[in-house]
Formats: structure tokens, sequence, C-alpha cells
């Protein structure tokens, strides 16, 4: 059977297989998740509806092209940094490069400019939409 899941705003078609009883799939009842925890943080908001049930609120996206500014596009871990401070750069030059599910992703700069700071080094975990570059 395929199904199409959308995760951050990417469809992605996957196939799924329905087992019989008998074939790792449990004959009995299916336990009941205890709770939902928070997912993410979430303000209280005056005048707002309580209800029984946590709120959950989606991540915001990463933020669009703030002028000097270079955000992580994805999650993953930094393997290489191919500038540094004070560097001048031009747009759709290769910054950084980011490892994320065992696939390799440049990071280019939005524009030209100086690197004024960088917030991460190799090895670091970032997530979507982290600041990773400051450019002047």
């Amino acid at each position: 059977m395929k199904l199409r899941i959308t995760i951050h705003g990417t469809a992605y078609e996957v196939e799924v297989e329905v087992l019989d009883t008998g074939e790792g799939f449990p004959t009995g009842p299916l336990p009941r998740p205890s709770a939902v925890s928070h997912l993410y943080p979430v303000s209280n908001n005056a005048g707002a509806p309580e209800s029984g049930r946590n709120n959950i609120r989606k991540p915001s996206a990463p933020p669009s092209n703030v002028k000097g500014i270079v955000h992580s596009p994805i999650a993953g871990t930094i393997l290489e940094i191919k500038c540094k401070i004070g560097d001048t750069i031009q747009a759709n030059q290769e910054l950084l490069v980011i490892e994320a599910m065992k696939m390799e992703t440049s990071i280019a700069a939005p524009a030209p400019g100086t690197i004024a700071s960088i917030e991460v080094a190799v090895g670091d975990t970032v997530r979507e939409g982290q600041t990773l570059i400051h450019l002047s």
C-alpha cells in the first residue's frame, strides 16, 4: 500500500506492508499512550480557551532570507566550515557542509558580504532554522 506523508511541507511517498496476525503484529489490544507531553513550549495567552489537552504548536518555519544571516535549512551535524571571520564572500559561495541522514548538504551564501561571525563549529549539531553565520 502506498501512502503520502508530509513533513515540514515536503511530501514523501512511502510503501507500507499490512501484516497478517502472527506476522509480527500484536494480537491483543494496542497499549494506550499515557500522556501527550509538550513537544514545543507554548506560552499561556490570556483569553485563550483552556482544555484538558496539552497545547502543542507546530515549529515555526526557518526565517526567510534575512539580510546578513545564514540559517540552517535542515537539522544535522556540521562537517566542514569553508570560510573564516573576515573573509569576503560572493553570492552562492559555499560556506558550510552539513550532514543529515548520511547525506551532505552544502550551505551557500545568500548574498555577497564579509563573514562577521561564525556561530557553529565542526561537529556541532544544529536544528532547522538555527543561525549559522552573520554577514556584514
